[in-house]
C-alpha cells in the first residue's frame, strides 16, 4: 500500500477519533431517553447531512454529469455484480424476517455490504497506484456511485416501509405510498432535478454551482466525525458475527464478484480492470451511517462495520493488488 493511501487512513481514524472524544465528552449534549431528536447531536447531525449536504452533492453531481463520454462497458463491470449483491443481501435478509419489526433492516444490510468508501479511500487509491488514467476511471464510477445505489435502496426501504404501514390496505395504496415517498426524498428528488437540469442543456449558473460545492464539501468530514459521535454515543455491538459477515462481505465477496464479472464476464483488462475492482474492494462508506439514522435502524452495528472494515482494508487491500497481477489488471 502506498504512503499516501495509509497517510489517508491515518486521517480517516483520527478525524472519527476527535468525533468520539467529542461525544465521549459531550460537548454537544447527550442522548437522553426516547425524547426528540435534538437530544441526539449524532442523529441531528446525520439529519442535516442527509437533508443539506447529501443532496447538494447528489444534485450537482447529476447536472454536470456528461452522459455521452460515460465508459459504458466499464461501469456495467462494476455496478452490475454490486447490485447484484445488494438485491440478494436484501432478499435474503428479508427471506429471513429480519425486517419484520425493523422494516428497513434489510436496506441498511445491503447497504452496509455494497456502498464504498470511493471518495475518502478510493481517490488517494486510485490516484496513488494507478496514477492518472486510474483516477479518470476512478471519478467515473464515484459520479454514479451514490446516485445508483442510494436511489435503489431508498426504492426498497421506501417500499417495506410503506408495506408495514399499509398492513390491510390494497396494493394500489401500498405503491401509491411508496411513490410519493421515494420522489419526495432528500436523495432521489435531487437526483432527478440534477438529471432534468442537465437534459435541459441549461447548464448551472456560476453561483448556483459555487453554493452547491461549498456545501458538498462539508459531507466528508462531517460523516467522518459522525461515526466517531456514533460509537461514543451507541457503543460498540456485543455481537460481533454480523460486524465482521458485513465486513467480510464488503471487503471480499463483492470484489471477486467484480473480477468475475469484469475480466471473464466483459473481457476487461489493464487500468479499468484494477480501478473497479479495488473500488469494489473499498471498506464501508460512511454514507452507511447516514442512512442507517435515517431510518432510526442498526445504527450501532452499522458504525463497528465502517470502522472493522477500514481497519480490515490494510490487509486486504494488498491481497487484491496481488490477485490483480496474475489476472490481467495494471496492479
Amino acid at each position: 500500500m502506498s504512503t499516501l493511501v495509509f497517510y489517508k487512513l491515518l486521517a480517516i481514524f483520527i478525524a472519527v477519533a476527535i468525533g468520539w472524544f467529542v461525544g465521549r465528552m459531550r460537548w454537544l449534549g447527550g442522548r437522553t431517553g426516547t425524547g426528540a431528536e435534538a437530544s441526539d447531536p449524532a442523529r441531528v447531525l446525520s439529519n442535516v447531512a442527509f437533508y443539506i449536504f447529501v443532496p447538494a452533492l447528489l444534485f450537482r453531481t447529476t447536472a454536470r454529469l456528461d452522459m455521452q463520454s460515460l465508459p459504458w462497458l466499464t461501469l456495467a463491470g462494476f455496478f452490475v455484480p454490486v447490485l447484484l449483491l445488494l438485491l440478494l443481501v436484501y432478499g435474503v435478509q428479508r427471506w429471513r424476517g429480519i425486517g419484520a419489526e425493523a422494516p428497513a433492516a434489510p436496506s441498511v444490510q445491503a447497504i452496509s455490504v455494497s456502498f464504498g468508501n470511493t471518495l475518502q479511500i478510493g481517490v488517494p487509491l486510485a490516484a496513488g497506484i494507478f496514477g492518472e488514467a486510474g483516477l479518470a476511471v476512478h471519478v467515473t464510477v464515484i459520479s454514479l456511485h451514490a446516485l445508483t445505489l442510494l436511489t435503489v435502496l431508498t426504492l426498497l426501504v421506501e417500499l417495506d416501509l410503506a408495506r408495514a404501514r399499509a398492513d390491510s390496505a390494497g396494493l394500489i395504496s401500498t405503491l401509491a405510498t411508496t411513490v410519493r415517498n421515494t420522489v419526495i426524498h432528500p436523495v432521489v428528488l435531487p437526483v432527478l432535478a440534477g438529471l432534468a437540469l442537465n437534459a435541459s442543456g441549461i447548464g448551472l449558473p456560476a453561483v448556483l454551482d459555487e453554493v452547491l460545492l461549498m456545501l458538498s464539501t462539508a459531507v466528508v468530514p462531517l460523516c467522518l466525525t459522525l461515526i466517531g459521535m456514533s460509537l461514543a454515543y451507541y457503543g460498540w455491538p456485543k455481537a460481533w458475527r454480523g460486524v465482521l459477515g458485513l465486513a467480510a462481505l464488503k471487503l471480499l465477496v463483492l470484489p471477486a464478484l467484480v473480477l468475475v464479472a469484469a475480466r471473464w464476464g466483459l473481457g476487461l483488462t489493464g487500468v479499468a480492470l484494477s480501478v473497479i475492482v479495488m473500488a469494489a474492494a473499498l471498506p464501508i462508506g460512511s454514507n452507511a451511517l447516514i442512512f442507517a439514522q435515517r431510518y432510526r435502524c442498526q445504527e450501532g452495528e452499522t458504525t463497528a462495520a465502517i470502522v472493522a472494515s477500514t481497519l480490515l482494508f490494510v490487509l486486504t487491500a494488498p491481497l487484491w493488488l496481488e490477485l490483480l497481477k496474475r489476472f490481467g489488471g495494471a496492479a
